[in-house]
């Protein structure tokens, strides 16, 4: 009998090595290369090329401001450093923050509008304040626009607007600053307005005290009391009607004040 024995056939695990590409051959690499180059040629571009910086600035509406001292700011701000390089491309240029020191640098401006106009030109609308009376406070006469604010400091009082005395003001004293409210003012420049115009009363001064009482003094010497938090054209309406059928002309020169805060008649007291 022939046995035969057959040994366990051994098998050798074999490794194979994928051979590596070249760098060069590394498509992701390549794409990331492109991406970086891109992003850097698109920010050299915007920021630093020639093209988007800025070259021009135009202003329009400057009467009081000065336009050297306005391009003077607006070109500080305008400044920028992009990795130690300078700039002033269009679009670094921050126009609420060039807008906000515009107005806190100069009072007289009321408004101010920028526009971007691609690629190298910003412009510049200035609306200033316009004067409608004198705010007098502390021997200072400031001039008013019809906001309430002050935005110019004058030696001494004008004809040319009304003299407005507020004497328990407790606010702050700086120009740009609201010194009146909106709607007092409105009211005194409509009592001006009709005691000129409808009556032929000049006045003196308008003086706001407390409780808003409003005394007007007239060049005549005497004086009308209206209250400010009541309706005016009612309180005007009463001065019409007493100066028309009670107060002949002759008298006018005899009159201390008239007063129309209380009630639905004027009330004039003549001097003793």
């Amino acid at each position: 009998m022939n046995i035969i024995i057959m040994g366990r056939k051994q098998y050798r695990k074999l490794h194979r090595y994928k051979k590596r590409k070249p760098v060069y051959k590394n498509r992701g690499l390549w794409l990331g290369f492109l991406i970086l180059a891109f992003s850097f040629s698109l920010f050299y571009f915007l920021f630093l090329s020639e093209f988007f910086q800025i070259k021009e600035v135009k202003l329009a509406g400057c009467r009081q401001i000065s336009q050297e001292q306005l391009n003077l700011l607006i070109n500080e701000k305008l400044e920028k450093k992009i990795l130690f390089f300078p700039s002033q491309s269009i679009f670094l240029a921050d126009l609420n923050a060039i807008k906000k020191d515009i107005l806190e640098r100069f009072p007289e401006a009321a408004k101010v509008e920028i526009k971007r106009i691609f690629p190298e030109t910003l412009d510049f609308s200035i609306i200033e304040r316009e004067g409608v009376a004198v705010f007098y406070w502390a021997d200072k006469y400031f001039v008013l626009d019809k906001e309430g604010v002050i935005f110019e400091e004058k030696s001494s009082a004008s004809s040319v607007w009304s003299q407005i005395k507020v004497l328990d003001f407790t606010g702050e004293i700086r120009l740009g600053a609201k010194v009146l409210e909106k709607s007092d003012l409105a009211a005194i420049l409509q009592i001006d307005s009709e005691l000129k115009e409808d009556l032929n009363i000049l006045v003196e001064e308008f003086v706001i005290s407390a409780g808003k009482k409003l005394t007007v003094s007239t060049v005549k010497g005497w004086e009308i009391y209206f209250n400010l938090q009541e309706n005016v054209e009612w309180q005007l309406t009463k001065l019409k009607a007493v100066l028309e059928e009670k107060i002949p002309p002759e008298k006018k020169g005899d009159l201390e004040y008239i007063e129309l805060r209380f009630g639905n008649f004027a009330n004039p007291k003549y001097k003793d």
